[in-house]
């Protein structure tokens, strides 16, 4: 949710309250039915090489808890935690267990707004001045510049960390009269500049044009169609002692246990906490475009354009981008102790979330993103074979040498005599290659390119490779990583 978020996108998302924080048995025991069956869909080397990933980063990252769900195919494949959601008296972190969600609840937010719109309760053109007329230049922004953050106001939550005034209970409202009052940042639709206060008053909109409080509108009209029993609104209170501990660290000091905001500031922008099952149930959603029409997903999932013409990356409340040439839509959160990372690859019918019950950590995304790999070069027999070969070539320019057959005329040029001396010189006193993952893939007129990182010793490598339709590579050329 503050700035910790931001910088992961270069890494670049129906009961009551009381009732919810404290799941029944019988809920446990049917997600914990869910899950286990779940799981039965992916091979159990492809579910130890997920779980290796996560114990790898839980130790590396100091995180007390990491719990994930992989989406496959459509359906949940995988949901497992791992660590300790509580540490003090200790509890084991389990899958049933739901975390704060952060600003990955916008794109739920940015969702209403989208229903209204197909509604024709409101348009995205319309104009704040409509329903807040006292906001700063509330006749120039619009609805789809909030949803974009291309509105101008000022962000009320930018720190890595809770400050003092937010501990203490407030209103939408009072946020918009301070943070929303103020002059802009910048002209509308001028700049790209992430900020909370665009989510609450957006919040707020939907109050007004539905009639109803947001949390009962989304329950109403997501939570309970899409079977998310578990959503938790934690805006209103910390979550159960059956739920996992907020964390933070000072340094690199021991987990320490962190505030809860006060009530009312993450309204609308953050106040979402849930299962990761429940989150992955929502990324199945986006996928089968099952809550809005296909025009809706089309919009929320285009990068918004600035006045000048420059892509934001952003649509309507989630980044836009790619991995391994893939599409992929993804949002991450934070709110005091605990992150999240949501990448949803809607063209693929996969999703992997991470959550991580520590604040300002970069785990979940670094998890999320190793995760969709994994699964992208296992699913994918032209990656999986590519990058075997790409590790063979690299273990040949080792020695000094390579197999012609393998390349077109023009890399057997560049292969010369002397570039195998240099190859062999400076590669092969690093040792054996440790790991080789595929981290790109586009198309260039009629080859493929393919980017690998390399690990070798104490060594990284980058590797830049075009591979021509028939399978023979036209370049491999190594640099330091």
């Amino acid at each position: 949710m503050p700035a910790r978020q931001r910088r992961i996108r270069a890494f670049l998302l129906a009961a009551s309250a009381a009732f919810l924080a404290t799941p029944s048995y019988a809920s446990a025991q049917s997600a914990s039915a869910q899950s286990a069956s779940a799981q039965s869909a992916l091979a159990p080397t492809l579910r130890a090489r997920i779980d290796s990933i996560a114990r790898v980063a839980l130790k590396s990252s100091g995180a007390p808890s990491i719990s994930l769900a992989v989406v496959k195919d459509g359906q949940i494949a995988y949901a497992q935690a791992y660590g300790q959601a509580r540490l003090s008296p200790a509890l084991p972190a389990a899958p049933t267990m739901r975390y704060s969600i952060g600003s990955v609840s916008k794109q739920i937010t940015a969702t209403a707004v989208l229903l209204l719109a197909e509604q024709h309760k409101l348009s995205l053109d319309d104009k704040v001045s409509r329903w807040f007329p006292s906001l700063t230049r509330a006749n120039e922004v619009s609805v789809r510049q909030l949803l974009s953050m291309t509105s101008g106001y000022q962000d009320f939550w930018p720190q890595d960390y809770v400050m003092p005034p937010m501990l203490k209970p407030t209103t939408a409202t009072a946020i918009t009269d301070q943070w929303a009052k103020m002059p802009l940042d910048f002209d509308p639709g001028a700049k790209w500049q992430y900020s909370n206060t665009n989510y609450v008053i957006a919040g707020m909109i939907v109050e007004k044009v539905a009639g109803m409080p947001l949390v009962d509108y989304l329950r109403q009209h997501i939570f309970t169609p899409l079977h998310m029993s578990s959503v938790f609104i934690s805006d209103e209170g910390a979550l159960g002692p059956t739920d996992p501990e907020r964390y933070e660290r000072y340094g690199l000091g021991p987990p320490r246990v962190a505030p809860k905001e006060g009530r009312g500031w993450m309204f609308a922008a953050g106040e979402l906490a849930m299962t990761a099952s429940d989150l992955a149930r929502w990324d199945i959603s986006v996928i089968k475009q099952s809550i809005l029409t296909p025009a809706s997903y089309h919009e929320q999932q285009t990068s918004l354009l600035l006045k000048d013409g420059r892509a934001t990356g952003y649509g309507l409340g989630v980044y836009t981008g790619s991995l391994l040439g893939h599409r992929m839509i993804s949002h991450g959160g934070e709110v005091s102790g605990f992150c999240t990372q949501n990448e949803i690859f809607p063209d693929d019918g996969m999703a992997v979330v991470v959550y991580a019950n520590l604040f300002a950590t970069d785990v979940q995304a670094e998890v999320a993103n190793k995760v969709a790999t994994l699964l992208f070069s296992t699913t994918d027999a032209a990656t999986e074979k590519a990058t075997a070969e790409a590790k063979a070539i690299f273990i040949d320019l080792q020695h000094g040498t390579v197999d012609r057959t393998r390349f077109t005329s023009n890399a057997n040029a560049y292969f010369s005599q002397q570039a195998l001396a240099d190859f062999k010189t400076s590669l092969g006193t690093c040792g054996a290659l440790k790991e080789i993952t595929q981290t790109s893939r586009s198309l260039r007129g009629s080859m493929t390119y393919r980017g690998f990182h390399i690990a070798c010793g104490d060594k990284a490598f980058a590797v830049s490779a075009f591979v021509m339709p028939d399978g023979k590579w036209e370049q491999y050329i190594v640099t330091a990583d």
